[in-house]
């Protein structure tokens, strides 16, 4: 209980004493206390004298025990008024005279901040009233106890210890705290705990509330965190799979920080770890069943054994089958035969693979695909350079443009293939350890330059569709995949500053064969030729076939006679391919 300064008692004393003073004294005035003696009894009535000219009356109900009040009982009261207009008797009240008294019996006793015992007597709004000596003082709701208390019902006809938290002698008003008293206490205890724990050691302790992140375990006075990643040496989702609020266990205390009152606690500390022998558990190259507990874009986390999980990552998944996201190939809860890649125990990672507990495909490719063999397959993909063909499950060959067409350069493998179709190919080279197959699509076709030299002879007039327009000329489809550049030189005998000005896509035009190069195949024609005498035509086809005795296979510019020399220079400085079409 809380001493009471001197000075604050000898005031107090001072009041008392100038109150009871007034005992026995002549001076009658309203609000004093006087000492009364029973003169008489009459039914619910008590006529007491007070030593004044006139009598007083005081309730019989206003007593204890009224079987005590016999004429000659002595007891105070209090001087309400000297005459009533009525009953021309003094007004007196002995309850009015009681509670000031204890009243003032209680000022004496007890200051702000003292300890005090009182009961609890009934609910009031806001909280409850307590009787302390006979005094009434208020005990609001929020301070009854630590926590929020919704049911104040059960507390009423208790007795318990109280701190004095406002003393109001104008309004007769005190009131108290329960709660202060408890946090008071339960700071002298958890001062007294923090100072006791050590790292190192375990407690018992007591679940008190479950968050996402862990739990707080209450230490029989002082609450300790119990994070999620302590409570088992394996994943730990959410908290509530270990843990339920009130439940019992053994913690270990991680840390204690004394300056700011925290403690880290840890549950799996409690069991040995079981990444000690990790490496003698599972060696490199085992086989192990495993449940997958959780899938990233990157890969599975496979649990092997209680808190033990390993990453597999998408590049381990299948020997053939590009993985993108490890949820295309598995689910939560899938049970998977993996093998043990690597083990770093300091790290607590193991790298696990899938497609090590299957026989490589790769690795009898070059006996069911041999150089020279025709394959059939789909076409699963394009990129810049070449189309992928897939010719079994998971296996792709690879058809370069350069390997697309006989006759004509492919820019693109859109220009000849689409997405889907399905295609016969040559396997021009296997390359296991690079996992590589090439693939040619014009191989598995006749070449059909065998046979274009003797169908466009140099001097024969052709017929064709403009199929493209370039700065350097035209090019002329004769036949499908089979293209003749017109020189723009050769167009016309009148200059030509653009090609479009001349010519326009999808124009049928009639040339002249003038040039046909099986080596480079190339052929060249000329629009202007077309009206070339016999006798130029003949020289020309004659210069062609002494070229060909020569085995260069080419017109040289001499043989091209009223062509003129310049068209053979020009032509062979052009790169022979259908360009993009002129846009200036």
């Amino acid at each position: 209980m809380a001493i009471r300064k001197p000075t604050e008692r000898g005031e107090k004393s001072a009041a008392m004493a100038e109150m009871l003073a007034d005992f026995g004294t002549t001076t009658f005035k309203p609000g004093s206390i006087v000492e009364g003696t029973v003169s008489k009894v009459e039914g619910s009535d008590v006529f007491t004298d007070i030593g004044y000219k006139s009598a007083g009356v005081v309730g019989l109900d206003e007593f204890a025990d009224p079987a005590e009040v016999k004429p000659g009982y002595k007891f105070q009261v209090k001087l309400v008024n000297l005459e009533d207009d009525k009953t021309n008797m003094v007004q007196l009240s002995k309850k009015a005279a009681d509670d000031q008294i204890r009243w003032q019996k209680v000022l004496e006793r007890y200051v702000e901040g003292c300890i005090v015992s009182g009961t609890i007597k009934s609910a009031v709004r806001g909280g409850l009233l307590v009787d302390i000596d006979g005094v009434e003082a208020f005990l609001p709701g929020s301070q009854v106890e630590v926590s929020p208390v919704r049911d104040l019902a059960p507390y009423i006809g208790q007795t318990f210890e109280f701190k004095v938290i406002k003393i109001s002698n104008e309004r007769r008003n005190i009131i108290v705290s329960r709660r202060e008293l408890i946090e008071g206490q339960l700071a002298e205890k958890k001062a007294a705990l923090l100072g006791s724990l050590q790292k190192g050691e375990v407690r018992k302790g007591r679940v008190k509330n479950i968050t996402d992140f862990g739990a707080f375990i209450d230490l029989d006075g002082i609450d300790g965190l119990l994070h999620i990643t302590d409570m088992s040496w394996g994943r730990v989702k959410h908290p509530s799979e270990m843990l339920k609020v009130n439940q019992e266990l053994d913690v270990m205390v991680l840390d204690v920080d004394q300056e700011r009152e925290r403690i880290s606690l840890g549950l799996k500390q409690c069991t040995e770890n079981p990444w000690n022998s990790i490496a003698e558990q599972f060696p490199v190259g085992a086989r192990v069943s495993g449940k997958v507990v959780n899938l990233a874009a990157y890969g599975a986390f496979v649990e092997i054994a209680p808190g033990i999980e390993g990453l597999v990552h998408i590049s381990e998944f299948s020997w053939t089958k590009r993985v993108a996201r490890a949820s295309d190939m598995l689910n939560l809860g899938d049970e998977v035969q993996v093998a043990v890649l690597s083990v770093d125990a300091e790290n607590q990672k193991i790298a696990l693979g899938i497609r090590q507990t299957q026989d490589n495909p790769w690795d009898s490719v070059q006996d069911r695909y041999p150089v020279g063999s025709r394959v059939k397959g789909k076409v699963r993909n394009f990129t810049a350079y070449g189309a992928f063909v897939e010719i079994e499950d998971g296996i792709d060959g690879m058809i370069h443009v350069s390997d697309m067409s006989w006759t004509r350069k492919i820019n693109h493998p859109s220009e000849c293939l689409q997405k889907g179709q399905e295609v016969e190919a040559v396997v021009l080279d296997v390359n296991t350890k690079e996992q590589r197959i090439s693939l040619g699509l014009k191989q598995a076709q006749t070449d059909p330059w065998s046979e274009i030299a003797a169908k466009y002879a140099v001097g024969a007039i052709v017929k064709g569709k403009v199929s493209k327009i370039a700065s350097f000329g035209a090019f002329v489809e004769l036949e499908d995949g089979v293209d003749g550049l017109v020189h723009i030189s050769q167009i016309s005998d009148q200059r030509v500053e653009k090609v479009k000005d001349a010519l326009d896509v999808g124009q049928e035009v009639e040339a002249r064969v003038v040039k046909v190069d099986r080596n480079e195949r190339r052929i060249g024609l000329s629009i202007r030729a077309v009206n070339m005498t016999e006798d130029e035509v003949r020289a020309l086809e004659s210069d062609s076939a002494e070229t060909d005795a020569t085995s260069a296979n080419t017109v040289g510019s001499e043989s091209l006679g009223a062509l003129g020399a310049a068209f053979d220079e020009a032509f062979q400085n052009v790169e022979w391919q259908p360009g993009e079409a002129e846009t200036k």
